[in-house]
C-alpha cells in the first residue's frame, strides 16, 4: 500500500481514489493507507476512501484519519422492476438485473426439495451449496428464503430453471447481480406471501418478468446502503466519520471483458458493463467531483475540497425528510457523515475548513500520539481533538459542557456577512459566538467558538447541526454528541 502511494505521489497526482479498507478503523500507526495518505496530504493531493462495506453495525467505519475524505454508499432513484406473478394472481414485488424472457414455472420452497440431512434448524431453506435435490429440483422455479450468489448457483447445479430469492437484506435495498438463470430478488416483506401461496398450492406456479428500469417516482431516495460502514469512529471517536455518502447502491460502472459478469467460471458471458454495489462505487463518485474542483480551484488546499464537498452535502431525501436507511428508519451522521454529496454546490462553498499538515500532525497529538513524525514536537497539553479544524463536529463522553474553535476562510466574494443556526436536539444547547462573521475579502479567515452543553436527563447519543448562511452559501456543519 505504501509503495502505491509513493509511485502516485512521485506521478504528481492530483487525486487519490482508494476502494480498499477492512472491517473496522485501524490506529493510524498500523494503517499503511493512512501512513501513505498522509505522506499525500503533505503534498497537497486529495485523498478519497471508502468507507467499507462492514454495516450497518457501529463501529464499522474504516479509513478513518483525518486527512482522508471518507465515504459511505447510498442508494439514487433507479431500480430494476422484475415482479414475480403467483399462480393465484398475486404479485410479489421484485428487483433482477439478469437478462430472461419471460417464464412460468412450476415452484417451489427450498425446505421441500432439500436433500435428507443436508441442513439444520438454522440453514433449511436458504439453498446452501450441495442441499437440494436435483431429482425434486429439475425443471422448477426454486424459492430460496434468502439468497444470491451462491443460492442461485446452487439452484442451477441442481437443475432448477429459475431462483426466486429473498433478499438478504431487510427494507428496500437490493443489492443486483446478473445471475445465469432466470432470477428475481423478492423484498423481505414480500416473502411471507410467496411461503403462503406454496402452502396453500397443490400445484403452485410462478411467473418471471423481465426487468424494466424505473427512474423517479414517489419512493424516498437516496437511503443509505444497508452494507455500508457506520461509525462512531474507533479510534478517535471525536472525530466523525464517514465524512460524506455518495452512490454507491447498483451502480453502472465499466467492467472487463476478461471476467465474467457473475464472477464464475461457469459465467461465459461477456460484458463491457456491470452494475455493482459497495462503498467502492461511492468513494470514485466523490473522487471525479473533488477532481472537477481542483480543476476550478487549483489553488486550493486538500483540505478546502474536503470542506467544500462537506458543508454542501444536503442530508435529506428527495421528499424533504431526512436520510432514511434501507428499512425507512431515518439515518444519522454516524451513516451519512455530513450528508448526500451536491456536485453543483461544491464548486461554490462560500466557506471552508482549511487544515495544514502540521494541524493534522497536532491532531495526532491529541489523540493517539504523535508517532508518524519525529520532527514534529507536541505541545505539553495539546488541545482536544474536537478541536481539530474540521467541518463536522463530534464529541464523545460529554459531562456539562465544552467549547471548540473553527475557524473559516472566505472562499467566495468579499464584503459579506454570515449569520449562524442552529438545529439543536433535545436536552442540549449550542451557543455560538460570534454568531455573526463578517469577511472584506476572499482568503479572509473569521474563528468562533461553539459550546456545546447538556442538560439533565440529556439522551446519551444526539445529532444537531450549524449552519453559516450569507444569503447565497449555505455552511452546514453536522454535531455529533455522546455523553457519560
Amino acid at each position: 500500500m505504501l509503495a502505491a502511494y509513493d509511485d502516485a505521489i512521485v506521478d504528481g497526482v492530483d487525486i487519490i481514489s482508494v476502494s480498499i479498507g477492512s472491517t473496522t478503523g485501524r490506529s493510524y500507526v498500523d494503517d499503511g493507507g493512512a501512513i501513505g495518505a498522509l505522506h499525500a496530504v503533505r503534498r497537497n493531493i486529495v485523498v478519497v476512501c471508502s468507507a467499507g462495506n462492514s454495516g450497518p453495525g457501529r463501529f464499522s467505519v474504516t479509513n478513518i484519519a483525518p486527512w482522508i475524505l471518507t465515504v459511505g454508499a447510498s442508494s439514487i432513484d433507479r431500480v430494476f422492476s422484475s415482479p414475480v406473478v403467483l399462480g393465484n394472481g398475486v404479485v410479489a414485488e421484485g428487483q433482477s438485473i439478469t437478462p430472461f424472457v419471460r417464464g412460468t414455472f412450476p415452484l417451489v420452497y427450498a425446505p421441500d426439495v432439500e436433500i435428507p440431512g443436508t441442513t439444520t434448524n438454522q440453514t433449511f431453506g436458504l439453498c446452501l451449496p450441495g442441499t437440494l435435490s436435483p431429482a425434486l429440483v429439475a425443471g422448477k422455479a426454486v424459492f430460496c428464503w434468502r439468497g444470491s450468489t451462491a443460492q442461485a448457483l446452487e439452484v442451477q447445479r441442481a437443475g432448477g430453471v429459475a431462483a426466486v430469492l429473498g433478499n438478504p437484506y431487510e427494507g428496500v435495498g437490493v443489492s443486483q447481480t446478473p445471475y445465469v438463470i432466470p432470477a428475481s430478488t423478492v423484498l423481505s416483506d414480500q416473502k411471507l406471501k410467496i411461503f403462503n401461496y406454496i402452502r396453500s398450492s397443490a400445484a403452485p406456479t410462478a411467473t418471471l418478468t423481465p426487468a424494466r428500469t424505473l427512474i423517479g417516482g414517489s419512493s424516498a431516495t437516496p437511503f443509505m446502503a444497508p452494507f455500508t460502514s457506520t461509525g462512531p469512529n474507533v479510534i478517535e471517536p471525536n472525530l466523525l466519520k464517514p465524512d460524506i455518502t455518495a452512490p454507491g447502491f447498483n451502480i453502472l460502472a465499466a467492467w472487463s471483458e476478461v471476467a465474467s459478469p457473475f464472477g464464475v467460471p461457469s459465467d461465459n458471458r461477456v460484458a463491457k458493463y456491470n452494475i455493482i454495489s459497495g462503498t467502492s462505487m461511492s468513494c470514485p463518485h466523490v473522487a471525479g467531483v473533488a477532481a472537477l474542483i481542483k480543476a476550478i480551484h487549483p489553488d486550493w488546499s486538500s483540505a478546502a475540497i474536503r470542506s467544500a464537498l462537506m458543508t454542501t452535502t444536503s442530508p435529506v431525501n428527495n421528499l424533504g425528510n431526512l436520510i432514511t436507511d434501507a428499512l425507512g428508519n431515518s439515518a444519522s451522521p454516524l451513516q451519512y457523515g455530513s450528508g448526500h454529496i451536491q456536485p453543483s454546490k461544491a464548486a461554490d462553498p462560500g466557506l471552508v475548513y482549511d487544515a495544514t499538515y502540521s494541524d493534522y500532525l497536532l491532531f495526532l497529538c491529541s489523540s493517539i500520539g504523535n508517532f508518524l513524525d519525529p520532527t514534529f514536537t507536541c505541545p505539553i497539553f495539546p488541545p482536544s481533538a474536537s478541536n481539530f479544524n474540521y467541518p463536522s463536529l463530534a464529541i464523545t463522553n460529554l459531562i456539562g459542557a465544552v467549547t471548540v474553535q473553527r475557524t473559516v476562510t472566505n472562499v467566495g466574494a468579499g464584503d459579506t456577512t454570515y449569520r449562524v443556526s442552529t438545529s439543536v436536539p433535545r436536552g442540549y444547547t449550542f451557543t455560538i459566538s460570534p454568531s455573526t462573521l463578517h469577511f472584506s475579502a476572499t482568503g479572509e479567515k473569521q474563528s468562533f467558538s461553539i459550546t456545546v452543553a447538556a442538560a439533565a436527563g440529556a439522551p446519551g447519543n444526539a445529532f444537531g447541526w450549524y449552519t453559516w448562511f450569507d444569503g447565497t452559501h449555505v455552511v452546514r456543519s453536522p454535531v455529533v454528541i455522546n455523553t457519560v
